[in-house]
C-alpha cells in the first residue's frame, strides 16, 4: 500500500495502472473508485485509502456505479508474494470460504481462525468473511447482467446463504437493487460477432455467460495463444491466432471456456455445468492468461538490463503463460509437452482417461477406451485425433491406477493420498521438495510447475533449448548474468524464447 500523499497523487493523475492495487473513498459521498475515475477530483481531506475493496465496503463505502471498482484486475501482489495473506486471496478468489467456510481456508493455511482473521486485516483492512461477501457481490452482479437467471437462484450460485443476505448485500455495495442491476445490465450485454471456427464446440446443457476480463496493458493476447496452441492437447483444448478454448474441471463440474481479444478486455464465454463455479472458472482463466501482473513493474526492472531492454520495448505486453489446474499442469510437465512424444502420451491420456463432456459435438473418430483397460490401445494415426474440444483432462484418480508410465502414476497417486499437494495454499518451495521426491520428476519438470501452475515470476530454465539459444543470441549473457533479471526471470524467459530462433514471429501489436 502506498503512503497517502502518494496515492493521492495517483489520483490526480487518473493512472490506471493502479487499479486494484488500492481503493479511494470520498467521505462527503460515501463512494469508493478506483484510482482512474474519471470523477472530479475530490478535496485531499476527503479522501480515504483502502487496500482492498472488501475494506472500503466494511467502512460503509459504496461501489463507484460509473467506474465499477468491482472490476477492476486484481493486485498483482498475490501472484508475486508466497506469503500467507498471498495465498489466502488467490484460494478466497476461488471461491474456497464459500465451498469451504473460513475453517476449511485456515486449515488450508496452517493457521487459526483468529491468526488468519488478524494477519488479513493488518494487510487488507477487511477479513476472510468480508473479502468474500466482496467477492460474492461481484459474482451476483455478474450473473445477473449476463443471465436471465431468476435472482434466487443467481443468490445462491454466487454463494450467498440466504436470499435476504443477498439483498441487503447488492444494496450496501452497489446502492441499488438486484433488478436494477439486472436492467442496466441488459443494455449493455456484449454479443459476440467474432467468426468461429468451422466446427462448433460442445456445450454443456446450461446457459453461456459472457463475461469481460479485465486487465492492465500493455497485453500481447497473439502471444500468449501462439504459446498455447503449440502445445494444445486434441480433445482437450484448441487455438488459433485469436482465440483459445478448452475444458475445465471445477469443484463441482465441467466448463468450457473460449477466450478472445476484446477492446481494452479478454473477452470470454463461459458453459458451465453449475454457476456455482462461476468464480473459480474465471480464476482460473485469469490465472491461465497472466491478467493480474502488472507489465511496469516488469518491464521497468528488465529495461534497465542494456541487453534485455530493445527486447522488452518491441514487445512489452509477454506475459507468463498460466494453466487452469495445478495437477494437470504437473502431469504435463513430467512427460515433457514441449516434445512430440509428450504431446502425443498427453493425447492418449485426455482419449482414454479422460472426462467426456456432456452434450459433445464433435467425438474421437473411435471409440474410448475405458479407464481401466489392461492394455494401451495401438497407436494414433491422423484419423484418431478428435475434432474440437470433447474431453477434459482425466481426474488423477483415474491415472492413479492407469496404465501409464511409472511417474504419472507415482504423482497421481501422491495427488490423492494428498501426500504431495499443489494450490495456492502450499508453500513453493515446499511443493518443490515433494516434487522432487517422486520417481521420474527432474527439477526442468518442477521449475515448469513452478512457472506455469504456481504463478512462480522468478523461474529460469537455462537448460531449456530455446532459452539456451536466446541467451547465445543475446551474446555475453549468461546464466549468472541472468541473476539481474531477479525477481522476474520468468518473464525474461518469455522474451528470450521469442529471440530463440530466426523464424520466430514477429510481437503482435498490444493493448
Amino acid at each position: 500500500m502506498l503512503a497517502d500523499e502518494d496515492a493521492y497523487a495517483v489520483l490526480r493523475s487518473r493512472d490506471g495502472r493502479f487499479d486494484g492495487r488500492f481503493f479511494v473513498a470520498v467521505v462527503t459521498t460515501g463512494i469508493y473508485c478506483r484510482p482512474s475515475c474519471p470523477a472530479a477530483l475530490p478535496r485531499r481531506e476527503n479522501v480515504r485509502f483502502y487496500p482492498s475493496a472488501a475494506a472500503a465496503q466494511e467502512a460503509g463505502f459504496r461501489a463507484c456505479k460509473r467506474c465499477r471498482p468491482d472490476t477492476a484486475p486484481g493486485s498483482p501482489e498475490w501472484n508475486v508474494r508466497a506469503d500467507v495473506i498471498g495465498r489466502a486471496m488467490q484460494l478466497i478468489a476461488d471461491g474456497l470460504v464459500d465451498r469451504e467456510g473460513v475453517t476449511g481456508l485456515a486449515a488450508r493455511l496452517g493457521y487459526s481462525e483468529r491468526q488468519l482473521r488478524r494477519q488479513l486485516i493488518a494487510d487488507l483492512g477487511a477479513g476472510p468473511q468480508a473479502l468474500a461477501r466482496a467477492q460474492r457481490a461481484a459474482n451476483a452482479r455478474t450473473l445477473l447482467e449476463t443471465t436471465d437467471l431468476p435472482a434466487g437462484e443467481i443468490a445462491f450460485a454466487a454463494g450467498f446463504s440466504t436470499i435476504r443476505q443477498f439483498n441487503d448485500t447488492m444494496r450496501k455495495v452497489y446502492d441499488t437493487t438486484p433488478s436494477a442491476i439486472r436492467r442496466t445490465g441488459r443494455t449493455k450485454r456484449p454479443h459476440q460477432r467474432t467468426r468461429e471456427p468451422s466446427h462448433q464446440a460442445p456445450q454443456p446443457p446450461h446457459g453461456v455467460l459472457h463475461l469481460r476480463l479485465t486487465y492492465r496493458p500493455p497485453l500481447d493476447l497473439t502471444d500468449l495463444f501462439q504459446y498455447l496452441a503449440e502445445r494444445a492437447i486434441p480433445g482437450l483444448e484448441e487455438a488459433g491466432d485469436d482465440f483459445y478454448r478448452r475444458a475445465l474441471t471445477l469443484p463441482h463440474g465441467l466448463g468450457l471456456v473460449t477466450l478472445r481479444p476484446g477492446e481494452s478486455y479478454v473477452s470470454c464465454e463461459l458453459r458451465l455445468d453449475t454457476l456455482k463455479d462461476l468464480p473459480a472458472a474465471v480464476r482460473r482463466c485469469r490465472r491461465l492468461l497472466d491478467l493480474d501482473a502488472d507489465p511496469r513493474d516488469v518491464n521497468d526492472h528488465l529495461g534497465i538490463d542494456p541487453l534485455l531492454a530493445p527486447l522488452v520495448a518491441t514487445a512489452p505486453g509477454r506475459r507468463i503463460p498460466g494453466h487452469v489446474d495445478a495437477a494437470e499442469m504437473a502431469i504435463r510437465a513430467i512427460v515433457n509437452e514441449e516434445s512430440s512424444e509428450g504431446r502425443a502420451l498427453l493425447t492418449h491420456l485426455v482419449q482414454h482417461y479422460g472426462t467426456p463432456l456432456p452434450s459433445s459435438a464433435a467425438q474421437p473418430r473411435r471409440p474410448l477406451a475405458q479407464a481401466n483397460d489392461p492394455e494401451p490401445p495401438p497407436a494414433q494415426t491422423h484419423e484418431d485425433v478428435p475434432i474440437g474440444v470433447t474431453h477434459a483432462f482425466p481426474r488423477m484418480e483415474a491415472l492413479a491406477d492407469a496404465n501409464v508410465p511409472a511417474p504419472i502414476t507415482a504423482l497421481a497417486r501422491s495427488l490423492v493420498a494428498g501426500t504431495v499437494h499443489l494450490g495456492p495454499e502450499t508453500d513453493r518451495d515446499q511443493i518443490e521438495r515433494e516434487l522432487l521426491a517422486l520417481p521420474g520428476v527432474n527439477a526442468q519438470a518442477v521449475a515448469r510447475i513452478r512457472m506455469r501452475a504456481l504463478g512462480d515470476p522468478d523461474v529460469f530454465l537455462p537448460t531449456d533449448p530455446a532459452v539456451r539459444e536466446g541467451l547465445r543470441r543475446l551474446g555475453p549473457a549468461s546464466e549468472q548474468h541472468a541473476q539481474r533479471w531477479r525477481p522476474w526471470r520468468s518473464y525474461a524467459m518469455q522474451h528470450l524464447r521469442a529471440i530463440s530462433t530466426t523464424t520466430a514471429r514477429a510481437p503482435a501489436a498490444t493493448t
